[in-house]
């Protein structure tokens, strides 16, 4: 069910409820800006449609200060992403038995752990999980494109497609701290997006689908608020 086109008495009480959580931020040359959006919408829709869940509109905006110069992005912070969490998920537990936060980009991870460690000594049944596109490379590479290519292939510009920095994240991780996104990569690409294909991101949607039901339905909350199998000690189930 998505609550978008939902009326009130056809909404259940008691149930699980997806929020998928994006970002709007640069995503090179090639790929639209709402592109960790579309993976976390897409990813909660289809985990929904195997274990009955409930799908909430995206949280569009997220914590993306490490793209801020380049024009397009819009990011509201750490903190203002804590908070919005927090009040999301305070008025959904007034009917949903239990939220997952579903998200797709990496810089709302500290937002993210924050909000569902204060929810849950609230005592609310909520947990976050990642859907990763980092296996290959890092933004707007090869998996990225290949997603978007799968999803939704109209906005997706392969004559604009270059590489950008393709270096591994614990090189480049100093100067990216220090001065964002832009200072090791002047297109905003930390990969290759070369060789990418509408069957690979099938394939590789898929794999976060597995995913993020397995965790749903099996996986442990660590003591960050995230859903892992076998979570460290310190996390719980559910």
């Amino acid at each position: 069910m998505l609550l978008s086109e939902a009326t009130w008495p056809t909404v259940p009480r008691g149930g699980l409820v997806l929020v998928p959580v994006g970002s709007l931020e640069q995503h090179g040359p090639h790929l639209p800006l709402d592109t960790d959006a579309v993976i976390a919408v897409a990813v909660a829709a289809q985990v929904a449609t195997v274990c009955g869940a409930s799908v909430a509109p995206p949280l569009a905006y997220g914590s993306s200060g490490e793209h801020q110069s380049f024009p397009g992005t819009i990011s509201i912070g750490t903190e203002v992403l804590r908070l919005v969490v927090v009040e999301l998920v305070r008025s959904l537990r007034t009917w949903a038995a239990r939220v997952v936060l579903v998200n797709a980009h990496g810089g709302n991870i500290s937002g993210l752990a924050a909000a569902v460690q204060q929810l849950r000594a609230e005592g609310h049944d909520v947990a976050w999980a990642a859907c990763a596109t980092e296996s290959v490379d890092l933004h707007a590479g090869r998996t990225e494109t290949s997603l978007l290519l799968h999803l939704d292939p109209a906005r997706v510009l392969l004559d604009r497609a270059e590489a950008g920095d393709c270096r591994p994240i614990q090189e480049i991780l100093p100067t990216l701290v220090a001065g964002g996104v832009g200072a090791v990569s002047a297109n905003g690409v930390l990969g290759d997006p070369a060789g990418a294909s509408a069957s690979e991101g099938s394939d590789v949607l898929a794999a976060m689908v597995a995913e993020v039901l397995a965790l749903i339905e099996d996986g442990e909350v660590d003591p960050q608020g995230r859903l892992r199998v076998g979570a460290p000690v310190g996390g719980s189930r559910r």
